[in-house]
């Protein structure tokens, strides 16, 4: 469930696609430089917009600096960053731990063991010093994985328990704002499950993994129209808590984001999508099936 929270590069200025990169740059220097090589892995652009919107927010003193990256070793970039990157990279840690570990857990993943395995000891770390944040994302996740084996069919439930876990990450601290961050994560959080669902639906079809779109996917000839429905919805209501709030820095970033760069992934899946009849086939022939 990552990389659904990102620009359109078309369709942003170049001043603020500079800006963007700066942050997501010192995300990733962030990353490594508090936890390692394996954290830096985990590198997401989802909790870029996070960083921008807490820092268009609070306005908080912002390092800017020139550096090397292995990725990029002959060229220079700018990083921007500020507590509220520190926050992201143990968000993005704690995230991507929980996702490993549920992998495992549910389809016995190796990839997912070894990665949940390496990034342990950074969560006891974390959870030291933002307890309530673990708490929530595993108590959620434990509650999706447990309705999932049971194949429940209620996709706002499903797409809630996510939404509560981007609640709780999105909420930096309590003051005014934090009831307005708090439905920007939720309806973001349910958009990226819905988003996630919408995208893997048919893989999980040919492997029989849990999707709540399966059946919806099979009979309904509006499939993709009403997903895109579902998820304007989430990110309409998204929005309107943003515009609430008094944000007049990386305004245009991250109005970009919202209203644009969210349906970048969405068009690229819908352009890529078979028909039902297609999934049929292709399980047909993978059981030995003459055509």
């Amino acid at each position: 469930m990552f990389g659904y929270i990102s620009i359109n590069k078309a369709e942003m200025k170049f001043k603020d696609y500079d800006i963007y990169h700066s942050y997501y740059c010192g995300f990733c220097k962030c990353l490594k430089e508090h936890y390692g090589i394996r954290g830096q892995i985990t590198l997401s652009f989802d909790m870029t917009f996070l960083i921008i919107l807490l820092t268009g927010l609070y306005e908080p003193d912002t390092k800017k600096e020139t550096v090397n990256c292995a990725a990029h070793p002959f060229q220079k970039h700018t990083s921007r960053t500020n507590e509220f990157t520190e926050y992201a990279a143990a968000v993005n840690i704690i995230l991507s731990y929980f996702k490993c570990k549920d992998d495992w857990e549910d389809d016995h993943s190796r990839k997912g063991y070894i990665a949940a395995r390496l990034l342990a000891s950074r969560v006891k770390q974390i959870r030291r010093q933002y307890p309530s944040k673990v708490a929530a994302v595993s108590a959620n996740l434990k509650r999706l994985s447990a309705l999932e084996r049971e194949n429940e069919q209620n996709l706002d439930l499903m797409a809630g328990l996510f939404g509560n876990i981007m609640a709780e990450l999105f909420a930096y601290r309590s003051d005014e704002w934090e009831a307005s961050l708090r439905k920007i994560g939720f309806f973001l959080g349910k958009f990226i499950y819905l988003m996630d669902a919408y995208e893997d639906v048919e893989k999980d079809i040919r492997s029989g993994n849990y999707n709540p779109f399966k059946e919806a996917y099979r009979s309904d000839p509006r499939f993709s129209d009403n997903c895109r429905n579902l998820m304007t919805l989430m990110m309409a209501e998204c929005s309107r808590e943003f515009e609430k709030l008094p944000i007049l820095l990386h305004t245009d970033i991250l109005r970009n984001i919202l209203y644009s760069g969210v349906w970048c992934r969405y068009a690229q899946v819908r352009e890529s999508m078979n028909t039902p009849s297609d999934i049929t086939n292709d399980n047909n022939s993978d059981s030995g099936e003459e055509r």
